[in-house]
């Protein structure tokens, strides 16, 4: 009995020095996603065609509204529309007469070269959470969160393996005035990160900021001619258009940067209770944003969007990993490829209050629709929790660590020589084991995706090092990667330059807490 033990804790060792290696804080970074596995479809040709044709009735018969935005009511009535007030109804085919002129797919660059992504086609770029007002911190205690909370999420993100993008309002730090904090918030992303970033989109003044930003940071002339920001347009469903989000896009397209347009759908609340309602009126909201942005400024950059839940009809509260939710997600996907555009949805989505089995089990339903379903730039892939309200440090990393699962599958099957396995068959024969062959020394450190945070290791081992759940394991893990970051080099003229841009702007008006 004891010498099995000390056996066991002989090979424990080993592994945990293994372990120790494999989670060691690095700055590698996965190249974004190039899936080599079929996207899943869940409508027929019948379908599709049904729901196209019933978004373009709701165009031309029900119509949009564009509020408190002449520019873009003249925009659409130069174009052919109906415009009645702030209501704009479009003729059939005059939506997707325009959508056609923005691309399939672009590249968003970084100012790391080797960071740069490609968003559309077959690609799939990771981006951590998005909005949260409130965090849950390494303490268990939820809060309003702070810029330097932000910060940390920035580096959080910037350690990642599998994140590609640094996002954009990864929290909302409610300590710094609503007026300056974009101002904050970019500066982050610009020098704790070297990952593509999102721009400001609360003000139409907060999205020129992030594009001065953005030429001090890339020059000028980079950014005149190469997309440098992706940004997330909100419509406010069902069927509006407000001149704050409309106003961001305007700035975007005109710069030529990218921009979600993307329906912020509640079925029941935001859209109808069915499936096939729902993405109608997703395909209608669509159909105008992209249309617009390409009134705006034709070949910009734009994404078709689709941030897709349910209600539940007890409490009002919307609930994730739903059937239904997913079923939207796999229809919106293939009618973003019969549109050619890039497609964006999914995330680590749940209603859970903790990062516990329901936070699990629900993330694991949306991050996996997600892929199946072709999404090309997914959101809130990182820290979700409790309906998006809160941004979760300890999530961020297990969700970060599952991620890795998803670039696994997405490389589909290999079947070359090597993975055929032949020569491992004829050396072990019948009754063998392949532990020692040529065939899994060559391959085992590769074979298969291991995770850098779950426990893997024997009960004994596991109670005596405190029995840790995966939710103190990820404290652990936070705690180690935010010590071990450092700022990814930066030019310090660039860097002074941006500093100055930020004090200079913050110094040019009051400050606004509303």
């Amino acid at each position: 009995m004891g010498e099995r033990r000390s056996g066991r804790r002989r090979r424990a060792g080993g592994g945990a020095a293994r372990r120790a290696e494999r989670g060691a804080p690095g700055i590698e970074t996965a190249r974004f996603i190039e899936r080599n596995i079929a996207n899943f479809e869940v409508l027929n040709d019948e379908a599709l065609e049904i729901i196209e044709a019933n978004a373009e009735t709701v165009l031309a018969e029900i119509g949009v509204n564009f509020t408190d935005n002449a520019a873009a009511l003249a925009r659409w009535r130069a174009a052919g529309a109906d415009v009645e007030g702030a209501r704009v109804r479009i003729p059939r085919g005059l939506a997707r007469r325009l959508c056609a002129s923005a691309p399939a797919r672009f590249t968003q660059h970084a100012r790391n070269p080797e960071r740069a992504v490609e968003i559309g086609g077959r690609s799939l770029v990771l981006a951590p959470v998005y909005g949260p007002p409130f965090v849950r911190d390494l303490n268990g205690t939820r809060r309003y969160a702070t810029m330097e909370d932000f910060r940390n999420f920035v580096r959080l993100g910037q350690m990642s393996k599998w994140l590609h993008h640094s996002g954009g309002t990864l929290c909302e730090p409610t300590d710094v005035p609503v007026n300056k904090r974009h101002l904050d918030m970019l500066l982050a992303h610009m020098t704790l990160s070297d990952k593509p970033y999102m721009g400001s989109v609360t003000d139409p003044e907060r999205a020129r900021d992030s594009l001065e930003m953005s030429k001090i940071l890339f020059g000028a002339d980079f950014v005149d001619s190469h997309t440098v920001m992706t940004s997330l347009i909100n419509i406010n469903s069902p069927l509006t258009f407000d001149a704050t989000m409309m106003g961001a896009l305007e700035v975007y397209a005109a710069a030529g940067q990218a921009c979600i347009v993307s329906p912020f759908i509640v079925g029941g609340a935001m859209a109808p209770v069915s499936v096939a309602g729902t993405l109608t009126q997703v395909l209608a909201e669509v159909l105008a944003g992209v249309a617009y942005a390409q009134l705006v400024r034709p070949g910009a950059p734009v994404i078709f969007g689709a941030f897709v839940t349910s209600i539940d009809m007890n409490s009002g509260a919307p609930t994730f990993g739903t059937p239904e939710a997913a079923q939207i997600t796999y229809g919106a996907g293939q009618l973003a490829r019969r549109l050619g555009l890039p497609y964006r949805s999914g995330g680590g989505f749940c209603g859970a209050k903790l990062p516990d089995a329901q936070a699990g089990y629900e993330s694991a339903s949306s991050l996996n629709v997600a892929l199946l379903a072709g999404v090309n730039f997914m959101l809130h892939a990182a820290g979700w929790l409790e309906g998006g309200l809160v941004a979760s440090f300890e999530k961020f990393v297990i969700d970060a660590d599952q991620l890795g699962a998803l670039h696994h599958m997405a490389r589909g099957v290999a079947t070359d020589e090597n993975a055929q396995a032949l020569d491992a068959m004829r050396e072990v024969g019948p009754g063998g084991h392949y532990l020692g062959c040529a065939h899994t020394q060559a391959n085992f450190r590769d074979a298969f995706w291991r995770s850098e945070l779950f426990d893997y290791k024997p009960f004994e081992t596991w109670e005596e090092e405190g029995a840790r759940d995966t939710a103190a394991l990820a404290r652990e893990r936070v705690a180690r990667l935010l010590e071990a970051h450092e700022a990814p080099a930066l030019d310090v003229a660039r860097r002074e330059e941006l500093e100055a841009f930020v004090a200079r702007r913050k110094a040019s008006m009051p400050d606004a807490f509303a």
